[in-house]
């Protein structure tokens, strides 16, 4: 609750201010239109709506840059770093703000509202547009997330000496108690924002439109404190520049708004092309799908990575599975891979009685059911009664899951270096396999790329054999497709990787081999497994540490 302090009478010094230096004119009672009681509580509600709009303006910038460039935990802290520093920065500059700090806070949050607003649109703008360009532009949406970092930090940082000074000069009151209200206030509203963006904003309005309606609501509400209960300590001329400045930065986000849509799928063909026939953000991720009509190859993307290419999808899937299905098979487990495509590697081979898909987003699998292009390529596997699906996070699922219930295990996952699936290829997590596992059952890991990640992949081999299993590593060449999305994009890849790595484990040592049983595959062959395997072996680096869910080494 908010302390009510006795007001000192006007004019005179506060109680921590030598009383015999007078007070300077510009820091006077302000003449308002409302009981000081009212107008305190006016600009503490002030405090509550701009701290919540900033937090949603740090969130969003997180959120977005983790999207478009990977590694949430790297984004988070250069975003929190920059913008706490500039916030300092901020603050300190504030000072000289002081004699007018009426007109000074509203210029400030008309400048916070169209900076924060605009900020998400401008950013994937320039990853859309200017990705790819290579060079330095390949480091455009790095540098863009540094500057609307600082940008803000430093906006962010100029309200609270200003709202002090404000709510200083409506009931003078000690600096402590004075402090403590304004901070309570700050402090609620960013509860409110923190809760707000993931709750509210994002799933019902998206990065962007939500960005710009948090400028919009923080334009509106540093415009109502100024102009309306401090105008009477504003000029004439500041008054009008004020509420210009507020209606033309209001007008750009409401502009901004209306265009979105229109943006969005502009900016979406410009990284996919504009054969896009799906695009929907779930509660988990966004998903794209390009192609598969017309004679044009299908591509899914998942949160801007390239998931599936529809022209060499077979080699991946195939190098996946075909090698873990040599042995018993009659029950397996599909971490991932809700596209279904690893489940058509799977009943191509005989006596497979079950087959249990744990995929996250039932979007996926929705998709892969009724998209006609996808269900034709996954060989509509999720009408076959042997396939069930289970939609959750594979790490709780296999907590649950009963010993020794699977004969393999086939682990079709986002890349191990992708922050937001690093637990999924934590030693704990194969721990849970092992369990999982059959006595004489076979695992068969998605380890990411080996050329140009090699020591990713022999951390997952790494951390596999930690787990107590037995592990035989190899490597397969993939298609290069000309396109990089997501994090490579960003990262300045001008290709997507060019090979894949696999780890195949036992409780003994796997061989790496194919069933003569099934049907050939169309991209391995016996003397091709075993030229992966020694391509693998000359990549590998040695005494790597494994990676645990307290220590992840996926991002060193």
């Amino acid at each position: 609750m908010i302390e009510q302090h006795a007001p000192a009478p006007p004019g005179t010094a506060p109680p921590d201010m030598d009383p015999s230096r007078p007070v300077p004119s510009w820091s006077r009672p302000a003449r308002l239109p409302v009981r000081p009681a009212t107008g305190r509580f006016l600009v503490l509600a002030g405090v509550f709506v701009c701290a919540a709009c900033g937090l949603v303006y740090e969130l969003e910038l997180v959120a977005l840059a983790s999207y478009l460039m990977g590694d949430s935990v790297t984004q988070a802290s250069v975003v929190l770093s920059v913008m706490v520093f500039a916030m300092g920065i901020g603050s300190l500059a504030a000072k000289r703000l002081r004699r007018h700090a009426a007109v000074g806070f509203g210029a400030i949050e008309a400048s916070l509202a169209l900076v924060g607003g605009c900020s998400a649109m401008a950013l994937y703008a320039v990853f859309a547009w200017t990705g790819a360009w290579g060079g330095l532009w390949a480091d455009g949406p790095r540098c863009l997330l540094v500057a609307f970092s600082l940008a803000m930090g430093l906006l962010i940082g100029a309200e609270v000496p200003l709202l002090m000074e404000l709510i200083q000069r409506i009931r003078r009151q000690d600096a402590g108690g004075a402090v403590a209200d304004l901070f309570a206030a700050d402090y609620v509203g960013a509860l409110v924002g923190g809760l707000a963006f993931p709750f509210l904003l994002l799933p019902r309005l998206g990065q962007l439109t939500g960005a710009l309606l948090t400028g919009a609501v923080n334009v509106v509400a540093g415009g109502f404190l100024v102009l309306g209960l401090f105008r009477r300590d504003l000029t004439r001329r500041a008054r009008w520049l004020l509420l210009a400045a507020n209606l033309a930065v209001l007008g750009l986000l409401a502009s901004a708004a209306a265009l979105v849509d229109d943006f969005e799928q502009a900016a979406r063909h410009a990284v996919y092309g504009g054969d896009v026939r799906v695009a929907t953000r779930t509660g988990v991720q966004e998903i794209v799908l390009t192609g598969g009509i017309r004679g044009r190859p299908l591509d899914l993307f998942l949160d801007g990575r390239l998931r599936v290419d529809g022209r060499d999808e077979r080699r991946y899937h195939e190098a996946l599975v075909r090698p873990a299905m040599t042995g018993p098979h009659a029950r397996v487990l599909i971490l991932g891979g809700g596209d279904g495509l690893a489940a058509r590697e799977v009943l191509r081979h005989s006596g497979v009685a079950r087959v249990d898909v744990v995929e996250l987003d039932p979007a996926v699998v929705r998709l892969a059911r009724t998209d006609p292009a996808l269900s034709r390529l996954n060989g509509h596997v999720y009408g076959d009664r042997r396939v069930r699906v289970s939609t959750e996070d594979a790490f709780a699922w296999l907590r649950r899951a009963p010993a020794a219930a699977y004969d393999v295990v086939i682990e079709d996952l986002p890349d191990p270096g992708i922050t937001a699936s690093g637990k999924l290829y934590a030693q704990e997590f194969y721990s849970l396999v092992r369990r999982a596992l059959a006595p004489g059952g076979r695992l068969a890991v998605h380890a990411g790329p080996v050329a140009s990640r090699a020591r990713v992949f022999w951390t997952v081999e790494a951390t596999v054999r930690a787990a107590g299993l037995r592990t035989a590593p190899y490597r397969v060449d993939g298609r290069d497709t000309d396109f990089a999305a997501g994090p490579d994009r960003a990262a300045g890849a001008s290709h997507a990787p060019g090979d894949w790595g696999f780890v195949l484990a036992a409780r003994t040592p796997p061989v790496p081999r194919l069933d003569p049983r099934a049907p050939r595959p169309a991209t391995l062959t016996p003397r091709s497994l075993a030229a992966d395997v020694r391509a693998a072996a000359r990549t590998r680096v040695p005494g790597l540490p494994a990676s645990t869910l307290v220590h992840p080494r996926y991002g060193e």
